[in-house]
């Protein structure tokens, strides 16, 4: 009985490996095309700052003018200024999403490297110990590969979806400019309407990704914010309080504690149910302290123990790693309570 057990735990370990060193490669990959982009969007943004500049200046000399020349020279100076400006805001716009998607790859690259580092010094030490990490190294990949497929399935509902609307949308109101004006100012405002929903969408999805607010002002600020976004979206009751000493934390301990909020919150609405849930943070001066209570059905005594419940595993293992605890308060039937505790070593 051993041996298949064993070639079992070998083959899994392959397959972990390998698809470590997929990942690394893929984002080493994206890492570089996304470099090879931001250099060309520094240069055409270079080009378009200085036509700018040109056509701005122009524009003055026009508005000394106003009198002795054609209009139709100075619509099309106003047309050309407009023109450069849009063009300008486009690729600055363009810039900023290249170097915080560089950013994010950066991240995400030294995580994987850090972890291919783990398991070559895994495959060096004992074999006991080496199952234990292996175990970890295995569930966290996993998870991983969970949440892209989640968000690919976001992305291919919602965005993707609303982007081939949008063409569509278009290609009436470009038939009807010519048969039916009138119609085809409200196909218009209907696109505008659509697009405006979408682009708020993109905003949520964003947010929820890397919640920007996360680095500039802190936990606790993201944690409220993300719960009222949650809340409006959702339409579960959901209160936030704070406690402690509002402060700024190792930014590794924030992210992770702030990730455990999101999968805990989200298990409370989809796998339990609820419709009431109290989120505390607490802030203290040696360790935080994070509890989610919901008033959902509840887990079983061996809810840790399931391959469905990952993300629960996934935050119990991180929070073990990090000298902490990972409680479970919870019988089915019956609301649930959720405790994680992190010591607090060096704050910032």
């Amino acid at each position: 009985m051993a041996l298949p057990e064993a070639k079992k735990n070998t083959a899994s370990v392959v397959d972990t490996k390998h698809l470590l060193q997929s990942e690394l490669e893929e984002s080493t990959r994206s890492l570089k095309e996304i470099t090879l982009m931001l250099e060309q969007s520094r240069v055409e943004l270079g080009k378009l700052t200085q036509r700018n500049a040109a056509v701005t200046a122009y524009l003055q000399q026009i508005r000394q003018q106003l009198g002795t020349l054609p209009a139709e020279e100075v619509q099309q100076a106003y047309d050309s200024a407009l023109d450069a400006q849009q063009r300008l805001f486009v690729m600055r716009s363009q810039l900023e999403k290249l170097q915080n998607d560089q950013l994010h790859l950066e991240k995400h690259k030294k995580f994987l490297e850090q972890m291919q580092a783990s398991f070559d010094q895994m495959e060096g030490g004992a074999e006991q110990g080496g199952k234990s990490t292996m175990a970890s190294v295995e569930m966290l990949v996993n998870a991983q590969e969970s949440e892209r497929q989640r968000l690919s399935r976001q992305m291919h509902d919602g965005p993707a979806q609303a982007l081939s609307n949008f063409i569509l949308q278009a290609e009436i109101v470009m038939r009807l400019l010519d048969v039916d004006p009138a119609q085809a100012r409200n196909e218009l405002g209907n696109l505008k309407i659509a697009a405006f929903n979408t682009f708020q969408k993109v905003r949520n999805f964003i947010f929820e990704l890397r919640p920007m607010m996360l680095d500039d002002l802190g936990l606790a600020p993201t944690i409220r914010r993300y719960a009222e976004t949650y809340k409006e979206q959702s339409g579960v009751e959901i209160s936030v309080t704070l406690s402690g000493n509002d402060r700024r934390l190792e930014p590794y301990i924030e992210v992770m504690v702030f990730r455990a909020m999101q999968e805990l919150l989200a298990t409370a609405v989809h796998q339990n149910q609820a419709t009431v849930i109290k989120i505390q943070l607490d802030l203290g001066d040696t360790a935080v302290k994070l509890l989610v209570d919901d008033n959902g059905r509840g887990f079983g005594t061996d809810a840790l123990d399931k391959e469905s419940n990952l993300g629960l595993k996934l935050i119990r293992e991180r929070v073990g790693m990090l000298g902490g605890t990972f409680t479970l308060d919870s019988a089915p039937g019956a609301r649930s309570r959720l405790t994680m505790t992190i010591p607090i070593q060096n704050n910032l």
